[in-house]
């Protein structure tokens, strides 16, 4: 049997990204999932996750409505997304709705300063 005592310094010496990729080794492995261990750890798992939203580099940004100018939102959105009239309107109409999903933070400011302009309320998700 292995000497446990040298086996918890030897993980402990592990970096993040090292204990990371053991874990996804063992995971593959024994054919097991990780998520059980996540949430007996209860509440300490909850600030890791919260650090990791304010690093967020990919938004989606969502029409929440038209503004009441919705003749003009939809020229906005088929520029923006290169939809046609019919799949425009139908985007304007069905709002809450991404227009545009995964981009960077810069893009996504711009496209929603763009919308707003056009009458639009938009938020980023």
């Amino acid at each position: 049997m292995a000497d446990l005592n040298a086996l918890v310094d030897q993980l402990s010496a592990l970096t993040v990204l090292e204990a990371a990729e053991l874990s996804k080794a063992l995971e593959e492995k024994w054919g097991v999932s990780a998520a059980a261990a996540v949430a007996v750890a209860g509440p300490a798992a909850g600030a890791p996750a919260a650090a990791a939203e304010e690093v967020k580099d990919e938004f989606d940004v969502v029409l929440t409505g038209d503004g009441g100018k919705k003749i003009n939102v939809i020229k906005e959105v088929r520029a923006i997304t290169g939809l046609g009239l019919t799949e425009a309107k139908a985007l304007v109409e069905g709002a809450p709705k991404a227009v545009k999903e995964g981009v960077n933070k810069e893009e996504a400011e711009k496209l929603k300063k763009q919308l707003e302009e056009a009458g639009a309320t938009v938020e980023l998700k």
